[in-house]
């Protein structure tokens, strides 16, 4: 009897979905229309003590329209790419790193020798992973950092059964709440208390709490889908469309952990442990987490015994793997430009915190959020929008009888939340260039998720403003 042809995936038989350059520049588009409606906008500006620029409240006035041309639209392209230049890089950097240590076989060896120990408790590597990455998240601020962890999550756990949304779930969503539930975050908690002139991480159980709910919430939700995939993996969202691993595809023991493999990966190790504690002790940024990578990967190129161009190689096929994830970013900064540059982020900004004047203070906490979470939408950048928000939000706080503390919760939870869901986040674009998961797909998982949470970091916020931040 011969074996029925197996039915083709429904999927197939759909449209294709739109590429993610597609995507961000038709936002491009869609933002540079929304210029000739926008009113050009600003507030004055000043720098602090702490020499910070930070907005002046009550100097907002209109200022001449400068809608975007036809020529800005593509020249936002480029701008974009340049005002993100030190993300681009260290993603090249990074990837070509990667591909030295990939080279190497030494991750190879890992995967196996931790599949081979799970054996039937793969489940519970989320939960673990989300939590590393939330903690990551919520102390020193890893946010594009996160992108090297997916290089190696991502053929790890296909390998394991899961899909191409886990494998950017559990370092996407886990650095999102992590910043949302900042507790020593010094990128969008410290610059908010710092302007909101409250004491640097201060109200840090609170923050613990917090962090802890989300992790619980999230993991719980990722889990469940995680276990549908690994019971049917024709439920998963990718299904069909090539975003699985290929079907046969076993782990294979062509790589031992050898002794040489071993001290590669403890140099990797030393690389992963460094680097928070120069963030938090020195002050590090791109450039310095960039040359420790890239120093990371020439000494295991030479404990694999690796000649100079066989480095050389790998080097660049690494890069070669970031081009589309580097792109993106660029892209989706691009967006940003073509509001900077009419002037209207502060159109929005000053027309949002008008809707929430004059209300109830606990209406107010819920329009401080709404608030917060829109224009993270628009500023997906921490830093960026705790100095263009919290020099408005703090004064306003005090009118509405809002505690400012519960005001700069407002502003996290709404700026951490949302980042793994708005296109104009570099770092959501550029994870899901390199896993070859598209947008729309991605936010199909996603939007059931950030309205959950949404409510519980609301939920969070009214408790705490009568029960523990009182004005």
């Amino acid at each position: 009897m011969l074996a029925e042809k197996p039915q083709e995936p429904k999927f197939k038989e759909k449209s294709k979905i739109p590429h993610t350059f597609i995507i961000l520049f038709g936002i491009i588009v869609l933002l540079a229309i929304t210029t000739y409606f926008i009113p050009a906008g600003e507030y004055e500006r000043e720098v602090n003590e702490d020499g910070r620029t930070v907005v002046i409240n009550g100097t907002y006035q209109e200022t001449e329209a400068n809608p975007a041309g036809f020529l800005d639209i593509f020249t936002a392209v480029f701008d974009g790419m340049v005002q993100s230049a030190d993300i681009v890089f260290l993603l090249f950097i990074v990837g070509g790193s990667f591909g030295i240590l990939t080279a190497t076989g030494a991750i190879e060896a890992l995967f196996n020798r931790l599949i081979t120990k799970l054996n039937g408790n793969e489940i519970y590597l989320i939960p673990i992973l989300m939590t590393f990455f939330a903690i990551c998240g919520a102390t020193f601020g890893m946010a594009e950092e996160s992108i090297p962890y997916l290089i190696i999550l991502l053929p790890f756990l296909l390998k394991l059964g899961f899909d191409r949304i886990i494998a950017v779930a559990t370092p996407m969503i886990g650095t999102s709440i992590g910043y949302a539930g900042a507790v020593t975050n010094p990128f969008n908690l410290g610059v908010a208390q710092t302007i909101s002139e409250l004491p640097l991480f201060s109200g840090m159980s609170v923050r613990i709490v917090l962090l802890a709910v989300l992790i619980i919430v999230a993991s719980l939700y990722v889990m469940r889908y995680a276990k549908k995939v690994l019971k049917d993996p024709a439920r998963s969202l990718v299904y069909g469309d090539g975003q699985l691993i290929p079907q046969g595809e076993k782990v294979t023991s062509n790589h031992s952990l050898t002794k040489s493999k071993i001290v590669i990966l403890l140099a990797f190790l030393l690389t992963i442990i460094i680097i928070p504690f120069g963030i938090i002790k020195y002050g590090w940024y791109m450039k310095e987490i960039a040359s420790l990578f890239l120093i990371m990967g020439v000494i295991v190129g030479i404990i694999a015994k690796m000649n100079d161009n066989k480095i050389a190689e790998s080097f660049t096929k690494g890069c070669n793997d970031m081009v589309v994830a580097a792109l993106a970013v660029g892209l989706a900064h691009g967006a940003v430009v073509i509001l900077e540059n009419a002037n209207t982020i502060d159109t929005i900004v000053h027309s949002l915190a008008g809707l929430v004047e004059g209300l109830p203070s606990t209406f107010a906490v819920a329009g401080i959020f709404g608030v917060q979470s829109a224009i993270n939408y628009i500023v997906s950048s921490g830093s960026g929008q705790a100095a263009l928000t919290m020099p408005l939000m703090a004064p306003l706080a005090d009118l509405l009888e809002v505690h400012r503390q519960t005001a700069v919760l407002a502003f996290q939870i709404g700026d951490g939340i949302s980042n793994a869901l708005t296109p104009t986040n570099g770092h959501l674009m550029a994870s899901l260039a390199l896993a070859g998961l598209s947008w729309i797909k991605w936010a199909r998982f996603f939007i059931p998720l950030i309205l959950i949470l949404y409510a519980v970091g609301l939920i969070f916020l009214l408790v705490v403003h009568s029960f523990v931040w009182v004005y």
